[in-house]
């Protein structure tokens, strides 16, 4: 009976039980740590919500101006140097957690996104704008130019790679 239960209860939610499971055990274990880990879960929460609200209007409007056929002249198979630069600028513009773009690159995959972009825009998320100044303060100019160089450069080799060992799959 409990197998036919679970059979029709998703994972999502057999993870969330386990986890509100795991809350209970803790507070019965330790009121205070569980309350501490409740509050910290919040102030996590609190915290992504804006880039939450950011990759689901990006998703909202994904799905309302752009269809299958956009996404792949602009990130599908027949998008060329275009598509490249635009898995790299969107990976150095992206912020927040990296988790919380995983539901807009799903998305688009659906929709046509080569597995390559996608590497490359994950890469690229290395390159973060607002730390630029503080890397050339501290590593000197010609470092921080090469080392964004080679990051961008090594994000394309990479993107072929993948796209290449998914072909052999």
């Amino acid at each position: 009976m409990i197998n036919r239960i679970l059979e029709k209860i998703s994972g999502k939610w057999i993870f969330l039980i386990i986890v509100a499971i795991i809350y209970l055990i803790a507070l019965a274990a330790d009121f205070a740590l569980a309350r501490r880990a409740l509050l910290e879960s919040v102030f996590i929460f609190k915290n992504i919500i804006p880039v939450f609200l950011l990759v689901i209007a990006f998703m909202f409007l994904s799905n309302f101006f752009l269809d299958s056929k956009k996404i792949s002249r602009f990130v599908g198979e027949s998008a060329g140097i275009k598509g490249w630069l635009i898995a790299v600028v969107g990976g150095i513009l992206s912020s927040g957690p990296i988790y919380m773009w995983y539901p807009l690159l799903a998305d688009l995959k659906e929709k046509g996104m080569k597995d390559s972009f996608i590497a490359v825009f994950l890469y690229n998320r290395a390159v973060k704008i607002p730390m630029l100044p503080m890397m050339i303060y501290y590593f000197g100019l010609p470092f921080t130019v090469m080392l964004t160089f080679y990051m961008i450069l090594f994000s394309i080799i990479n993107g072929v790679f993948v796209e290449k060992l998914l072909k052999l799959k």
